[in-house]
This record gives structure tokens, sequence and C-alpha cells, in this order.
């Protein structure tokens, strides 16, 4: 028995996004795709655009110009609803949870399921079901926390847990973290990168906004660096250093980068500038095809 063929179509691919807001342009076509299963980092400082462009994926924004495709195939998310609909789930920064609600009352806010009582005249919400549900997708995330327990009792880290759990109890195929780290001790932090590596066990993309490098080294498979409005760079994990990165970030191209020491051979130091408002894949520049970034 032979394996089979790794993915070649992305599982969403967003190409040539355009959003402006008044004279301000907050996305300048923008290109980036993610693979089935894989976990991809979109970096920036703030106002870069990493933010609009997810808001745009969610359908909380709806593009200027450009074109979304989910699966190879031409779509549009008119609301947040329509995104859901499809298993594109976000998790924001503050995890908007409801802090007087226990945990299983929060992983289906909006969405609770319902049971028949004398017949169909009568509805009620099926809390015992809503437990079951949370104990099973917490389970699969291998954090214990008991689903009656309320909100506001829980640490930063089983906050995170619990918005994640949300999105699992919908059969997310993409689950969008915004600063995942940003309400989390150090502690927690290595305990986000398990998570996150169980979330690919399980074929779920992940894409992390964050500006913390070190984050992005430790959880991605492939990052887009963003500076105003642009993708201005395309990388796997280990082609360029942290250094170039930040200088990338700074400075919107690696032309006068000065290596002190990083390793990286400068072949492998590809860059997209944002006077030519070109960008250069790190890794299709060597010739390499894997359906990513077409």
């Amino acid at each position: 028995m032979t394996d089979a063929p790794p993915a070649t179509t992305p599982l969403v691919a967003l190409k040539d996004i355009h959003k402006t807001f008044g004279a301000v342009s907050a996305l300048r076509g923008v290109s980036i795709d993610v693979m089935p299963g894989e976990t991809f980092a979109l970096l920036g400082d703030n106002a870069a655009g990493k933010s609009t462009l997810m808001k745009v994926l969610t359908g909380v924004y709806q593009p200027d110009r450009g074109s979304i495709e989910l699966d190879g195939k031409a779509t549009a998310f008119p609301t947040p609803s329509a995104s859901r609909d499809q298993g594109v789930e976000m998790v924001y920064q503050d995890f908007a949870l409801a802090d007087n609600l226990d945990v299983r009352t929060n992983i289906f806010l909006g969405r609770e399921p319902q049971k028949n009582i004398l017949g169909p005249l009568l509805r009620i919400i099926d809390r015992k079901k809503m437990e079951s549900e949370t104990k099973r997708v917490l389970e699969r995330l291998d954090i214990p926390i008991n689903p009656r327990l309320k909100v506001k009792r829980l640490s930063g880290g089983q906050r995170q847990a619990v918005a994640i759990g949300r999105a699992l109890a919908f059969d997310a195929r993409l689950i969008i973290m915004d600063e995942p780290t940003a309400n989390l001790s150090v502690a927690k932090v290595d305990k986000l990168i398990e998570v996150t590596q169980r979330l690919k066990d399980l074929g779920i993309a992940v894409i992390i906004i964050t500006h913390r490098l070190d984050e992005a080294f430790a959880v991605a498979d492939r990052f887009a660096v963003m500076r105003q409005g642009q993708v201005v760079g395309r990388f796997r994990v280990g082609e360029v250093s942290e250094a170039q990165v930040a200088h990338l970030i700074s400075h919107g191209t690696l032309d006068d980068y000065v290596d002190h020491g990083s390793g990286i051979p400068e072949d492998r130091r590809k860059i997209g500038s944002t006077s030519s408002m070109e960008t250069v894949d790190a890794f299709s520049a060597r010739g390499t095809t894997n359906g990513s970034d077409s």
C-alpha cells in the first residue's frame, strides 16, 4: 500500500485582496494561501494589515477587489456566519468569552443544541448534550476543564482552550488565532505550542497573527511578512533568521541587510520590496513547486 500524495490544493487562498477605508489603503494586492493541516504565521508590525486581512477572510469586511478560494473553488463570505458555515473560525485576542457563563454555554453560545419536549411544539436547550460535547472537544485538545465552571474562574490558558474548543465543536477546518500569547503567561506559551501541534495532528489548519517572531518560528510551517498593507516576503521556517525577518518588517526589503553571522546562505535571502511592489518567495525562487503561493 502506497502513501497518498501530499495535498497540492490550498485549503484557502486569498488572491490580490484590496481594501480601503476612505483615503487609507489598508490592503494593497495581498495574496496568501494555507494548505490543509498547515500552521501559517502572518507577521508584521502594528497597522501592517494583518487583522484587516483576516477580517476579510472571516466575512467581517468585504474586499474592494480580489478573490477568495476554498478547496480551489471561488467563494465569498458576505457575513461572519457564512465563513463559519464553511469551517473558518477565529479566536480573538480577548477570546470573546462571557465571564458570567459556564464553559459549556460559552462553547455553544448562539448555537445551542435543542431537544423536543412534548413533541415538536416545545423545544428546550439540551444541556446534557452541551456538556458531553464540551468534554469531547476539550479532550481532543488534551486540556481537562470542568464544563460547568464559570469562565471567570479560568486562567488565561484555559480561556484560550475554551475559545479553541468552541471552534472545534463546529467542525472547524481553519482556525485563526489573533495574537494568541498576548494574554498568556510564559508557562502557558508552551502549552499553546502543544495545542497547535494537536490541531495539526487533527488535520486542522491554523493561521497565527502575531508580531512575536519567536512564537512564529516555534509553531509555524510557513509565514508571510506584511508591511503597509502588502506582503513583502514569504518563507518556510528555517529559510531565514529571526533577525532577517525583523529587518524585513521594519524596512520592507533585505537589500540593505547586513548578515552578522545568521548562517543563512545568500541565495536563501529572497525578499519582496515595497518600492517595486513585488514579492519573491524563497522556496519558489529555488525552483521548487508545492502548490502553495501560486
